[in-house]
């Protein structure tokens, strides 16, 4: 589907993928709290990386970090190898950082479709003239096959919050697409939705993935961890304590303490 990912060159055979994102150093104090403690994390162009780890870990404090929405207190973020730390979430939506959050983030007495027009107002104009000019045809056009793509293009007329709460979290992603990013972050995308659309958004976020769009994904169901992320990072307590594909994850001395205190 052109509509859905940019073309992505390809990298050169049998090298692994650079990372299109990345922390070098991370850290991040609140007062005398420690949220992030010199976390490195690099996010392979092209791949679906997994972040997890038990609450109050750090990970969310890690994303804020890297989408722009908090300011590190020490250390470096790197976007296609360009330092973009501290930079405010509008640039970094325009450079490409596409992202979803625990909690719902949209307008609910518009309709879906609106939502999703105006979900690319800071990269494309202001919200009047989105919303009125007529040049907007291709815009509505993408939003329509997004929709569609996510398999609720016959509510696009009805008030976002009358919506599913999962039929939300779907377009929270379509949203999050919008705007044609390299990369979109996830944050607990599966938290409060029913199995039937659980597994329509694993569906999509494969077959986004496969047409070359990179992804984070902050989660706490393991089995769709397992099932989507072909590497996986660990934090506790602010710091990285493992890194590896899936099944390295699991035998984990280090992660099943801190999940299970073994």
């Amino acid at each position: 589907m052109s509509l859905l990912s940019a073309e992505r060159a390809p990298s050169a055979a049998g090298s692994p993928a650079e990372p299109v994102l990345r922390s070098e150093g991370l850290h991040m104090r609140f007062g005398g709290v420690v949220a992030l403690d010199g976390v490195d994390i690099d996010v392979p162009e092209g791949g679906i990386l997994g972040l997890i780890g038990p609450n109050g870990s750090g990970k969310s404090t890690w994303v804020n970090c890297a989408s722009g929405i908090l300011r590190p207190t020490s250390g470096r973020i790197t976007f296609h190898g360009r330092d973009v730390t501290g930079w405010a979430p509008h640039r970094m939506y325009r450079l490409g950082l596409g992202r979803t959050f625990q909690r719902l983030e949209n307008f609910p007495d518009m309709s879906l479709l609106d939502n999703m027009l105006l979900s690319v107002q800071e990269s494309q104009g202001s919200l009047a003239s989105r919303l009125f000019r007529h040049t907007e045809h291709a815009e509505r056009d993408r939003a329509l096959s997004l929709l569609e793509f996510m398999g609720i293009a016959a509510l696009k007329s009805e008030r976002a919050g009358s919506l599913s709460y999962g039929q939300q979290k779907l377009a929270d992603l379509a949203m999050a697409l919008m705007a044609n990013p390299k990369v979109v972050i996830l944050d607990e995308p599966m938290a409060g939705v029913n199995p039937a659309l659980i597994e329509q958004l694993v569906d999509r976020i494969t077959e986004l993935n496969a047409n070359g769009t990179t992804f984070l994904i902050i989660e706490h169901n393991l089995d769709v961890v397992m099932e989507l992320c072909g590497r996986l990072v660990v934090l506790d307590h602010g710091t990285k304590i493992a890194e590896g594909p899936p099944d390295e994850i699991q035998a984990n001395e280090d992660v099943l303490e801190a999940y299970f205190g073994r």
